[in-house]
């Protein structure tokens, strides 16, 4: 994203923000900023910048040149940048200009050809979708074996 395009999105979301108050508007870590230490938020996270420490948001998107060290549990991740460690979210987003070192537990994933990991994708809790609806083999080799 230009300077100019997060400047317009920012006086856009803050404008927005005056009349309705369920639209967010993002914490922006820059691409000169390095934070080390712990994010919590109830919103949204971009990082431009370098963070060494755990991020806990609702929703974080790693900018192309954003690096994190460390562990980000969120509902929402878009990593187009560095993450190293562990993921915990629901639905993750990894590009191609990504680089993911460390192991991701999700529920749903999405992956750009080109993407570099260096690590586990782990499914979460639940049901396969590509396993629903397929027959219980041990059902069928029972019911084989009462017809014989």
């Amino acid at each position: 994203m230009t300077k100019l395009t997060k400047l317009l999105y920012l006086k856009f979301a803050r404008k927005m923000n005056k009349n309705n108050s369920n639209v967010p508007v993002p914490s922006i870590i820059s691409e000169n900023t390095n934070v080390k230490g712990d994010l919590i938020s109830d919103g949204i996270i971009h990082v431009d910048g370098c963070i060494e420490g755990d991020i806990s948001c609702e929703e974080l998107v790693i900018g192309l040149k954003g690096t994190v060290v460390g562990t980000v549990t969120a509902k929402n991740l878009h990593l187009y940048g560095v993450l190293n460690g562990k993921a915990v979210v629901d639905k993750l987003f990894i590009a191609k200009t990504a680089k993911l070192v460390g192991d991701a537990t999700h529920t749903s994933i999405a992956i750009e050809p080109g993407a570099y990991i260096d690590g586990h994708c782990m499914r979460a809790n639940g049901p396969i979708p590509a396993e629903q609806g397929k027959p219980d083999l041990m059902l069928i080799d029972n019911r084989k074996s009462k017809k014989a």
